[in-house]
């Protein structure tokens, strides 16, 4: 007999898709109405990252009838998050220090403290909730279905794409959003099959790019001010122009390269899910009974 439950678990996937744009586009108004607010924002934000984690364990649990959820194991939180921090921060460092060696720069003037705490908390917000609803939900379930490959094109396209409706947002800042980040931290999921690592990268990059060096984030007018407020000046392939560093070919090339690198060792180690027509499961399912 067919269960109220078990008619919701054939929807698992748009059920936890809506579910998590709902969360993120709630925490996204809450922060952004507490933005600049030092201590507030970061609690806030702290806040609504624990909310989004909530939310997507629960679901994910009830809708998927699973145990555990794998990609959120807590013993892989404390090393996932260190190192993708390290990663992300000395990512997007690198960025900086190449356009300043190539002219970028123009001047530095101190910013603000509680600017930088406020960071913390939009950032730590923003940074769980993306993930949760860009490679928890889309990359995971595609992958499943469609292979890493066409996973990775997928998520990629539709996260730069969301970076669109940001108040100062470019097509070019989205194109390169999606190469350097969708594909970057889509990877980072597939070495790991975890959140933490691309949560703790996503977490350093926007929070090095913003709360440090004071830059503008994707295009967005709503960040608060860093320690630093940092101005660029040259062609924005150089400097990424008004969307920000990230549309620098340089940040491009910052981040596709280690992702070339942790793809080839993933692929080694047989992480690559390989495509499965149905036709080809069906092939399979009659050689394992024959």
């Amino acid at each position: 007999m067919t269960t109220k439950n078990d008619s919701f678990r054939k929807f698992r996937f748009p059920i936890l898709l809506v579910a998590m744009i709902a969360v993120m586009v709630v925490a996204s108004l809450v922060n952004a109405a507490v933005g600049g607010l030092g201590p507030l924002s970061l609690v806030v934000g702290l806040g609504t990252a624990a909310a989004g984690l909530f939310v997507y364990t629960r679901l994910s649990r009830w809708l998927e009838q699973r145990d555990s959820v794998r990609e959120l194991a807590r013993e892989k939180a404390r090393p996932g998050l260190l190192r993708g921090t390290a990663i992300g921060a000395g990512a997007f460092v690198a960025t900086m220090l190449l356009i300043g060696m190539f002219g970028g720069w123009d001047h530095f003037s101190g910013g603000s403290f509680w600017g930088f705490v406020a960071s913390i908390g939009m950032m730590a917000s923003a940074a769980v909730n993306e993930e949760l609803l860009f490679r928890g939900v889309i990359f995971r379930f595609a992958q499943d279905r469609f292979g890493t490959w066409n996973a990775l094109a997928l998520s990629a396209v539709l996260f730069g794409g969301s970076h669109l409706l940001n108040s100062g947002a470019t097509l070019w800042g989205a194109i390169s959003i999606a190469i350097e980040a969708g594909i970057m931290l889509g990877v980072c999921y597939v070495f790991t099959r975890s959140l933490w690592l691309p949560i703790g990268f996503h977490f350093a990059w926007n929070l090095f790019e913003s709360g440090v060096f004071g830059t503008t984030v994707s295009g967005a007018s709503n960040t608060p001010d860093g320690l630093l407020n940092t101005a660029l000046s040259g062609p924005a392939v150089l400097t990424g122009g008004s969307f920000g560093p990230e549309a620098s070919l340089i940040a491009v090339l910052t981040c596709v390269v280690p992702a070339v690198f942790l793809f080839r060792k993933a692929s080694r180690q047989g992480l690559v899910v390989p495509f499965r027509s149905k036709k080809t499961e069906a092939t399979a399912g009659l050689e394992v009974q024959s």
